[in-house]
């Protein structure tokens, strides 16, 4: 992902002042571009913010002119600049305290979000009301904008990526289901793509839920079935990596006699930084076909000593009776910035149609730029 600064930068600042028309030295949007450099992608977005409603201190009618005048009047008025508006516009409209202000805000935010999304912004609108906010939310789910369908889904996802969380979104999880119904068949991958994200985020708090409302979508997959597969395999991943017997079931892993050999590892030892190949025999004694997901579980060493897994795909395959399936893979530790890497003891396992076998342990040691 690009640096914060290459997506709220002074480039950025100065477009926004610009086309707010407030490049007068005593604008404090324009003086933010100083206050820039040691702050994160987010207190960036929460600087302008706060910056452009101290410049345009009237209500919030004039607010939302000033904001819509830019988005008619200057081409550079798009991308990440549009971030901190949004929130700026929500804010705006809850300090005011009007129905009024509040249905515009939501208007305004289906307004801006082709120019970038105001998935961020939306929540805060979430957590003042609600109820009010998905009943016109409800209707961005016919709207002609592909951008605004998937705002209605992804603005209102429980666990949405670097999003404030919505306490009755989490408390509710059926809240949010008409917006998904109404959307799941939708003629835009960008859509479907997020509608599979929202349940996989209601799957890790209500699985059954999740596998309820998946099965009735292929009870009724629309024009496009296979669409309609995809979309809920990508919305059922979280807990076919956890084996959940229903959603393999409803995917079409069914229990499978099989005999697993493996893994082996390459090594007993790996170094940070490196990578640990393995191999794995599976076979099919029975005498029909076996439909099979294939993921490994890597049990990490954490701080305290203790492991915890966490599941990587492999595969899928049909094995046909009596056929056997020779897999391998390197599986790396290079160093990313979601994961410590500690040192000790770790094991490894593979996992066919959410059973887990063949448990194998291995060593991971310091690599040579931290020695």
């Amino acid at each position: 992902m690009p640096f914060a600064d290459e997506l709220i930068g002074a480039r950025a600042v100065r477009d926004l002042a610009a086309a707010l028309r407030l490049t007068v030295p005593k604008s404090r949007v324009a003086a933010a571009e100083a206050a820039l450099a040691p702050l994160s992608l987010r207190e960036r977005s929460d600087l302008l913010r706060d910056a452009l409603l101290a410049d345009l201190p009237g209500d919030y009618a004039s607010f939302a002119a000033t904001i819509r005048a830019a988005a008619a009047r200057a081409p550079s008025f798009t991308g990440w600049l549009i971030w901190p508006v949004t929130s700026a516009v929500a804010v705006k409209a809850i300090d005011e305290g009007t129905a009024a202000a509040f249905d515009d805000a939501l208007a305004l935010l289906a307004e801006l979000t082709p120019r970038l999304t105001a998935e961020f912004a939306l929540r805060t609108l979430l957590n003042h009301d609600l109820d009010r906010a998905l009943a016109a939310i409800e209707g961005w789910t016919r709207s002609d904008s592909h951008d605004v369908r998937r705002l209605a889904s992804e603005g209102t996802r429980p666990m949405l990526p670097w999003a404030v969380r919505v306490p009755r979104v989490l408390a509710e999880p059926r809240a949010t289901l008409p917006i998904l119904n109404a959307l799941y068949r939708d003629e835009s991958e960008y859509v479907r793509r997020s509608v599979a994200n929202h349940l996989n985020d209601l799957s890790r708090r209500e699985p059954e839920l999740a596998v309820a409302t998946a099965s009735a979508w292929l009870a009724e997959p629309g024009d496009d079935p296979a669409a309609t597969g995809k979309l809920v395999r990508h919305a059922l991943r979280t807990l076919v990596k956890q084996g959940h017997p229903e959603a393999l079931g409803l995917l079409g892993f069914a229990p499978a006699r099989v005999e697993v050999t493996g893994p082996r590892l390459a090594s007993d030892t790996v170094a940070i930084g490196g990578s640990l190949r393995f191999t794995a025999t599976v076979h099919n004694p029975d005498p029909d076909p076996a439909r099979l997901a294939i993921d490994y579980v890597v049990h990490h060493r954490k701080a305290n000593g203790t492991l915890t897994g966490k599941t990587f795909k492999l595969t899928t395959r049909v094995l046909a009776p009596g056929e056997s399936f020779e897999l391998s893979r390197e599986h790396s530790f290079r160093v990313i910035t979601t994961r410590r890497y500690h040192p000790g003891p770790h094991a490894l396992e593979l996992q066919v149609n959410g059973v887990r076998s063949g448990r194998a342990e291995f060593v991971l040691v310091a690599g040579a730029d931290e020695r």
